[in-house]
């Protein structure tokens, strides 16, 4: 008798500004998850937020903006209870969601998950909210003795009421150049470098366009000096491994959403992995990153990012955790599935793994009485 197959759900969109990037993570796991282990069903979310199953999902993913309405007329919580039902064969064994960003993987879509009971790839509640709030990250870092660049945290409403009292608290704390980010989004969008006060006013706007709290970064280094970026992969539960340590050298100042996605400045910006380093500061860089990943108490995949100021009048070379990414985008260009392939496990095993994962996690917590 052939072994059954897991039915397994790849939910992609949603209503971020990453919806296009989740499609095309879609995309490259579709295209090579193995079809002989698993039942594959797509389900979409539109930007608008409405859910699409079978051919409206497919629609959305080949790129059409509105599917028809009538292939699909389902919402989030009647999909959840049919994923959650076994009978007559309805039901997902697993949920793999590709959403970057919010309401993807702030921990909304996680909470949805629970209530369902779906055993789900990557972090829970706590750790996928921790892992998109760049201000609730930092003071996880800090509370684990992880370094970080100095920062300053303000809410839209702050920065709104008064400009020039919020630029002399950023500008007490913190020197130039800073980076001015949205707490809550990925993929660099929103994100500014600024070097001056002169472009400080346009940047904190752009970034409180995009979220109410605002994260303003000292720049690594300080003035002139441009910081390598450094990323590692985490893939495990509560025992956690760390890939090689890859680099990016980005075309532009930074490695903003243009040098991740747009095809120019993928072909410009250059990944190096594995990356020229040590092995003292390989090996650190790698703990860290475990340190980062239970920190935010994390399940599943991550993708640690960080940032190296080059050994300066005898100093040693400053390394310090950049952020946390609990959903990292996996096209064919991504770093994380990239870093996989370079330590050993290819892109189709990895999607085993996780999935692997996934279930270990759910039966994890059938041992958890919530109730006397």
């Amino acid at each position: 008798m052939a072994k059954k197959k897991l039915r397994v759900g790849i939910l992609f969109g949603g209503k971020s500004g990453e919806h296009e990037i989740s499609l095309r993570s879609a995309r490259s796991i579709l295209k090579a998850i193995d079809r002989k282990k698993y039942d594959v069903v797509e389900l979409g979310i539109t930007k608008e937020g409405r859910w699409l199953q079978s051919s409206a999902a497919q629609a959305l993913l080949g790129g059409e903006s509105q599917p028809s309405e009538d292939l699909s007329r389902e919402t989030g919580l009647t999909i959840a209870a049919a994923a959650a039902e076994p009978a007559a064969g309805t039901g997902l064994d697993v949920v793999f969601p590709v959403l970057h960003g919010t309401f993807g993987e702030d921990g909304t879509i996680q909470g949805l998950f629970e209530l369902a009971d779906i055993a789900y790839v990557g972090s829970g509640v706590l750790g996928s909210s921790a892992g998109m709030d760049k201000d609730a990250m930092k003071r996880m870092f800090f509370a684990a003795g992880l370094p970080m660049t100095p920062h300053v945290t303000l809410l839209r409403s702050e920065w709104r009421a008064d400009a020039k009292k919020s630029t002399r608290l950023i500008e007490k704390t913190l020197q130039y150049p800073v980076f001015v980010k949205p707490a809550n989004l990925g993929s660099s969008v929103g994100i500014s470098k600024v070097k001056s006060r002169a472009d400080l006013a346009t940047a904190m706007d752009l970034a409180a366009s995009f979220d109410r709290k605002i994260v303003i970064e000292q720049g690594v280094g300080g003035p002139g000096v441009k910081p390598r970026e450094l990323e590692v992969a985490v893939l495990g539960n509560d025992v956690p491994e760390a890939s090689v340590v890859g680099e990016i050298v980005p075309a532009k100042e930074f490695y903003d959403y243009e040098a991740k996605y747009e095809l120019n400045g993928a072909d410009e910006s250059v990944s190096i992995i594995p990356a020229k380093l040590t092995k003292a500061e390989e090996k650190k860089i790698r703990a860290m990153a475990i340190a980062a990943f239970r920190a935010c108490d994390c399940a599943g995949l991550a993708r640690v990012d960080f940032l190296m100021a080059p050994a300066s009048k005898g100093k040693p070379a400053e390394i310090v955790l950049n952020e946390i990414n609990t959903l990292p985008g996996f096209t064919s260009i991504s770093m994380y599935p990239k870093l996989w392939a370079e330590s050993g496990v290819i892109y189709k095993k990895l999607i085993d793994r996780l999935i692997e994962l996934a279930l270990e996690r759910h039966r994890e917590k059938q041992q958890t009485h919530f109730s006397r």
